[in-house]
């Protein structure tokens, strides 16, 4: 029997609102230190090398991701063993908490830390928002509301543009982490359990042996989605973790204050519009046609981006918020494709895997933007070569057959 409504009812509103908000500001965790960035290791540094700068920049840029990886697997295996209500709150609150700490840190080397603990947050919400909203939603509306939330990251990133746009100090916007807190302490009253979690019926046990998760068929779809999402996550993260500074590179007058939270607003705004349809793009065209298409357009756009602007102008936010569209469209379509791959029994974990594997190569990739940035010739040279991993994902999707999960089975058993 399935344990979800056929009806929107109102803990699924509460449910949602907990997930949308937790997950956005997972969005303005990943991207208020991006845009803050220039200015915020200049003031830890002092006056330094602009190589000193790239190098550090890089390290805070990279761990961050590095922490998402880890926070990826470790909340989706939490998921897994100890309930999807346990992870979610653990996930808010690292979140909260390490954004809080930022703002008070003296080091670059704490500011890592604290990033990398942020980051563990936001890869823990990526993976189990999506997945107690697929468990507990209403099967007719479920791939329109993971869509709707899957527009919360580019809320957050949309609301760190205009936090920068408005707040000068970098210290002072980090203050904003008490609101996650605040959302993790309510969550452990008004949130429930995932029914479908539950309720199944599989042998638990299995989640102890990796050999057992593996295995059963289920090897080359971890691959598979594993580097479907990995090659679209290394190019969004290259591109928005280090935009404000390109941008930064490309103003012939004044700090760029006010053209990094423009840019910035305007990923937050396509990402948003992207995430938004994604859902109806699903239905009308299917989800590997979708996903080809997202593909296409990333590895077009990031081509006209970086190599037809020497410097800033307002056709730049023009293709900054197309490209955004497509990555938005990206994260809704990949946000429904993952998890309905694998059975309740290992879903948490098995889509941790998918969407943190990728992080482990994005982190590095990220780290190398920086680092190479002068051998490259230009932070836009440096970006449009990592962004050509969206040709890597086209192919792949291209040639990989669509697998029906067993959930509707675990879910019925």
């Amino acid at each position: 029997m399935n344990p979800t409504p056929d009806r929107i009812t109102r803990y699924h509103v509460v449910l949602f609102v907990i997930c949308f908000f937790g997950t956005v500001f997972g969005g303005v965790a990943s991207t208020l230190m991006s845009v803050y960035l220039p200015v915020a290791v200049r003031d830890l540094l002092g006056e330094q090398s602009e190589t000193q700068l790239n190098n550090t920049s890089a390290y805070i840029n990279s761990v961050f991701i590095f922490g998402g990886a880890v926070g990826g697997f470790l909340c989706g295996w939490i998921s897994d063993k100890f309930g999807r209500k346990t992870a979610v709150i653990i996930s808010i609150a690292s979140i909260g908490i390490f954004m809080l700490c930022t703002a008070f840190m003296e080091n670059w080397w704490l500011i890592v830390a604290c990033r990398f603990l942020t980051g563990f947050g936001v890869g823990g919400i990526l993976v189990t928002a999506t997945t107690i909203i697929v468990e507990d939603w209403p099967t007719k509306t479920r791939a329109i509301f993971v869509g709707f939330l899957s527009v919360a990251i580019p809320v957050g990133i949309f609301s760190a543009g205009a936090i920068d746009y408005f707040v000068s100090s970098w210290r002072e916007a980090f203050y904003l982490g008490i609101i996650p807190i605040a959302i993790a302490a309510l969550s452990i009253k008004i949130l429930n359990e995932s029914s479908v979690w539950l309720n199944s019926t599989t042998d638990r046990q299995q989640n102890k042996n990796i050999s057992v998760r593996f295995s059963s068929g289920y090897s080359s779809t971890l691959l598979n989605g594993s580097v479907i999402f990995g090659t679209m996550l290394i190019g969004l993260w290259a591109i928005f973790s280090w935009l404000p500074t390109w941008i930064h590179t490309l103003v012939l007058s004044g700090d760029g204050h006010e053209e990094r939270g423009l840019s910035m607003m305007m990923l937050g705004i396509g990402g948003l519009a992207g995430g938004f349809l994604s859902g109806w793009l699903m239905n009308a065209i299917g989800i590997r046609r979708s996903l080809i298409l997202c593909f296409v357009v990333c590895a077009v756009m990031s081509l006209v981006l970086f190599k037809t602007n020497a410097v800033f102008a307002t056709i730049i936010l023009v293709e900054i918020a197309i490209l955004a569209f497509f990555f938005g469209l990206s994260q809704g379509i990949l946000s429904v494709y993952i998890p309905d791959l694998f059975p309740v029994s290992i879903r948490g974990t098995a889509t941790g895997f998918c969407f943190n594997t990728g992080r482990l190569l994005t982190g590095t990739a990220v780290l190398f933007v920086g680092v190479l940035v002068t051998q490259l010739g230009g932070y836009g040279n440096a970006l449009l070569i990592f962004s050509s991993v969206f040709v890597i994902g086209l192919i792949v999707t291209i040639f990989t057959k669509q697998k029906s999960s067993t959930d509707e089975q675990d879910v019925q058993n």
